[in-house]
């Protein structure tokens, strides 16, 4: 059990509720009297903000997945010097809608065997995982449908279509089954309210 700082993070594809459940998480643990810093990637700081306009906007061919690994981590860096880091170090808990773990499968799996330059640039520049993961799992079709129709004008990943979210699911259970101390696989098909209460349940046991 974890009293002082900690760092949270909530993964999955797109559409698949992660974000809203890092919101109910967040006001959970606040309910509970800690403090909380309520972050996303890519972003979160003012640095990162700028690059995920970059990355999230505009055409699928863009830049090629070896650039924007570049731009991800450039981006994590500064959420990481001037937003997580701060934020733990001062008993605070950090919750990120996305972290490293979307790097590694959007980029390192799900397009083109890139994992290991992904680990390589984590390693050297960021060198921080969190304490906790979340995957919040769902079918891709549903997830994407979900997705398209918030047209929130940040949806150049979901234009790759359901044959890249199907990718990008099963690269988020392998890292889940690579790493179970930390992640934990949350079943999103079911209604908001019984995915946050398997998520309080988590916290409850991992951080009280």
């Amino acid at each position: 059990m974890v009293t002082g700082g900690a760092f949270v993070t909530f993964e999955g594809i797109d559409g698949s509720g992660k974000s809203t459940q890092a919101r109910r998480l967040a006001g959970l643990v606040r309910a509970q009297g800690r403090e909380v810093v309520q972050t996303r990637e890519p972003g979160g700081s003012p640095g990162a903000e700028e690059i995920r306009r970059l990355l999230v906007e505009g055409a699928t061919d863009r830049w090629s997945a070896e650039t924007e690994i570049l731009l991800f981590t450039a981006a994590r860096r500064d959420h990481l010097e001037k937003v997580i880091r701060p934020g733990v170090a001062a008993g605070k808990v950090v919750i990120s809608d996305r972290f490293a773990d979307s790097t590694r499968v959007y980029q390192g799996a799900a397009r083109g065997e890139l994992r290991q330059v992904v680990d390589n640039l984590h390693a050297l520049m960021i060198g921080t995982e969190p304490d906790l993961t979340f995957v919040i799992d769902m079918d891709p079709e549903a997830a994407l449908a979900r997705g398209l129709a918030r047209n929130s004008g940040e949806d150049r990943f979901e234009e790759f279509g359901a044959g890249f979210q199907t990718r990008l699911r099963q690269g988020f259970l392998d890292l889940a089954a690579e790493q179970p101390a930390r992640f934990r696989v949350i079943d999103g098909a079911r209604s908001e309210d019984a995915v946050a209460a398997e998520i309080a349940e988590h916290w409850q046991a991992a951080f009280g």
